[in-house]
């Protein structure tokens, strides 16, 4: 019962990131698309996680989705939007 409830779980944590990355390449607007590669990053470091590989999914958790997250943000901010010209 035990491992059927874990690989629904892994299931779902992999159709999560499979919508968050369809979303990300599907999404017009920059800033949407990088928080939806950061989602699918997040849950990459779950699933990490539950599969006994919590050092993976502590570099993924924070290069991954915090840092790689921060400096496209900066560099979205950085930069001229199209509807603002």
């Amino acid at each position: 019962m035990e491992e059927s409830l874990e690989q629904i779980l892994e299931l779902s944590l992999t159709l999560l990131m499979l919508g968050g990355a369809v979303c990300a390449c599907v999404f017009k607007d920059l800033l949407n698309a990088v928080i939806a590669a950061a989602f699918v990053s997040l849950m990459a470091a779950i699933l990490f996680y539950f599969l006994q590989a919590p050092d993976v999914a502590m570099a993924e958790a924070s290069i991954g989705a915090a840092l790689t997250t921060a400096i496209f943000v900066i560099a979205i901010k950085k930069t001229k939007r199209v509807e603002e010209e």
